[in-house]
């Protein structure tokens, strides 16, 4: 299999832009999902674009839905990185530093995959990230297995920190 994205299935786009203290804000994006696309030859990484406007308040978390879904070999995992002008210039950060995405994510029952880019405002003033902006990168890499891996044969169910609830 090679390695690529989608656009998730029409029952499990969202937007939810809005993740914190157990509260969900629903949206559906209003204009077509753009696929991650690198910016030039040299690029390694995948641009993520934001699908709409989104405002980040200062100290909070956000997940920024993207309604998109990578597929890959199941010795590969697709990295997200923040963009460095957003980290460096408005104080938007990854809230797990790395977002990783494993192989068996692409297609899961509980939200077909869909890659959610969580940031954090630590800028101490809110800041909209405009639709259509670069938000992050993406890196596929391969990677290894340990000798005697134990890792369950069970298939994936659900969304972002579903594995070993």
């Amino acid at each position: 299999m090679p390695r690529g994205f989608q656009v998730v299935n029409e029952e499990h786009k969202t937007a939810f832009d809005v993740f914190t203290d157990e509260k969900k804000r629903q949206h559906k994006f209003p204009k077509e999902v753009v696929l991650p696309q690198r910016s030039d030859e040299g690029s390694a990484g995948y641009d993520f674009y934001i699908p709409k406007d989104v405002q980040v308040l200062p100290s909070k978390k956000t997940i920024v839905w993207t309604d998109v879904k990578a597929y890959m070999e199941m010795d590969e995992v697709l990295e997200i990185h923040i963009r460095s002008s957003l980290a460096i210039k408005q104080g938007i950060m990854l809230t797990n530093g790395v977002g990783i995405v494993d192989a068996s994510y692409y297609g899961n029952e509980g939200n077909d995959g869909n890659i959610g880019i969580a940031v954090v405002n630590t800028s101490g003033k809110a800041i909209t990230l405009k639709e259509g902006d670069r938000l992050a990168q993406g890196i596929f890499k391969k990677y290894l297995i340990a000798d005697k891996d134990t890792a369950s044969k069970e298939k994936r169910t659900g969304g972002i920190g579903s594995t070993g609830k």
